[in-house]
């Protein structure tokens, strides 16, 4: 699965050439955006919740995710009138990392607002990735899509873009195999995030340099 991915095929994108290619796709008058996401920690500077959790403010970081809820519930409205549908499927292993129990709560509000959301057990397709982990990926639509870079830091980096149709056409089915395979997320997050306290973080100077 996922083979075109794997030998570094791809037209290769700036960050901002990719956040602005992105948004020029997300834009059109596409009907689908499909995400799998499957490292377990990642910088995200720019976001306050995530830079308050980096620092090791955790009822600061889900506050301010919760003032995002009008923004993004605005932002799903307005993908939904255009008939835009959302579909992640996030792979976690267990016990979960400390930031990937804040991006839980990040995908909680987006659940609640829209976004399907699948979990998978990365036990669970450890045949797969005999060789290498499964990508990153973001599809927009059936002609464009990305698997992520990201820096030795795990900060975005920019993305390998891929525009055969064909190519598309395969990862959303393959992608659509794997998402069928994943757990509701507000099953997975009752039973294994709702009943963890705060998370330790062990290098709050990681934000933002």
């Amino acid at each position: 699965m996922f083979e075109c991915f794997r030998s570094g095929a791809g037209e290769v994108l700036s960050r901002d050439a990719y956040l602005a290619d992105f948004r020029r796709v997300h834009a059109s008058d596409i009907r689908l955006l499909a995400k799998i996401e499957r490292g377990q920690t990642f910088q995200e500077p720019g976001s306050p919740s995530w830079e308050a959790f980096a620092t090791g403010d955790w009822s600061g970081a889900l506050r301010l995710m919760e003032d995002e809820r009008e923004s993004t519930a605005a932002y799903f409205r307005d993908a939904s009138e255009r008939g835009l549908a959302f579909r992640r499927l996030r792979v976690v292993e267990l016990p979960v990392s400390p930031y990937l129990q804040w991006e839980m709560n990040v995908l909680r509000l987006r659940s609640e607002l829209g976004e399907r959301i699948n979990v998978l057990n990365a036990g669970e397709i450890a045949d797969l990735e005999h060789d290498a982990e499964l990508p990153e990926v973001v599809i927009l639509g059936d002609s464009v899509m990305y698997a992520v870079i990201y820096d030795a830091d795990q900060k975005g980096a920019g993305a390998r873009r891929f525009t055969d149709r064909g190519q598309v056409r395969r990862t959303t089915e393959e992608f659509e195999v794997l998402y069928a395979r994943g757990e509701e997320f507000s099953a997975f997050f009752d039973r294994e995030i709702a009943p963890l306290g705060p998370p330790t973080v062990h290098h709050p100077s990681s934000v933002a340099h």
